[in-house]
């Protein structure tokens, strides 16, 4: 019996989860859509399926802000034994003042850091040679800074969106390297896709100057299509069969300064969230 072709994207109700959603679907994989807003990914899915003729496309309930939802998710799949081809991690969020979450973390770093690490441990298991991870990361790694209240708090110091949001970043990017480390005789891949500053709901202007810098600024960003292209290229493309631990903007390799992601820094964090997750008695495996 052949292995099912089954893709899971988070956050696939979204502006760029949805054109990843719709490309998986027309290359004929089935595609779990892990959504929160069921009503949404709900209506999402049925378009998908009708413009796709695909009907393999389901959506499962997941609260990134939640590991305990998390888990839950993780534990149906692996109920189920299904092989697992692709995992896209497209989940994020770009939010301001400081929220806490349920598990008394910053929910910036819950949904763009910890929650895809405890997804992506849980369901390795699920996947084998020619699997692919895909995470999706931002241009602000390249500001992101890891210090001692990172996991917690984000920063050390005053909240600021972008700051975290950078860090953050850096840690997935960190994550996707260390990762691919780990990986590396199995046949397993795992890239980042870095789509640069796309139009999407993230990006907010609620300051009285603001309309201003959309008027000026927004032209110039990507369009969803544009910024998940780098994604699909990443799950898709018979280009980067067996390339791991690199991260990829407009579909061409980026080269990532050595001061960015030192191996020490990836190891470390690895450890330090693994730890950290250990004293919450949160599986990995």
């Amino acid at each position: 019996m052949m292995e099912e072709k089954l893709a899971i994207v988070t956050g696939a109700d979204g502006g760029m989860g949805q054109i990843i959603t719709k490309a998986l679907a027309s290359a004929g994989y089935s595609v779990i859509m892990a959504c929160q807003n069921m009503t949404k990914a709900l209506s999402v899915c049925e378009v998908v399926r009708q413009e796709c003729a695909n009907e393999q496309i389901e959506v499962r309930n997941i609260n990134m802000a939640s590991f305990a939802s998390v888990n839950a998710f993780a534990d149906h799949l692996l109920i189920e034994k299904r092989h697992i081809s692709f995992l896209i991690n497209n989940a994020g969020i770009l939010s301001t003042p400081v929220r806490r979450t349920v598990d008394g973390v910053e929910t910036l770093v819950s949904v763009n850091y910890l929650s895809p690490y405890l997804l992506t441990r849980r369901l390795l298991p699920l996947m084998s040679a020619g699997s692919r991870i895909v995470n999706t990361v931002s241009c602000t790694y390249a500001i992101g800074k890891i210090d001692e209240a990172f996991i917690e708090k984000g920063k050390e110091g005053r909240f600021l969106r972008i700051p975290v949001y950078g860090n953050t970043k850096l840690a997935l990017l960190l994550f996707t390297r260390e990762l691919s480390d780990r990986l590396k005789n199995t046949g397993i891949t795992v890239n980042a896709a870095d789509p640069g500053i796309v139009s999407t709901n993230m990006i907010r202007m609620n300051k009285w100057f603001d309309w201003l810098t959309d008027i000026f600024y927004r032209p110039f960003i990507k369009t969803p299509e544009e910024g998940a292209s780098t994604a699909i290229y990443l799950a898709l493309s018979k280009e980067v069969e067996g390339k791991s631990g690199c991260c990829f903007a407009d579909g061409k390799e980026k080269k990532i300064a050595a001061r960015i992601c030192p191996p020490v820094l990836q190891t470390k964090l690895w450890n330090e969230t693994e730890l950290w997750f250990a004293k919450k008695n949160i599986r990995l495996d």
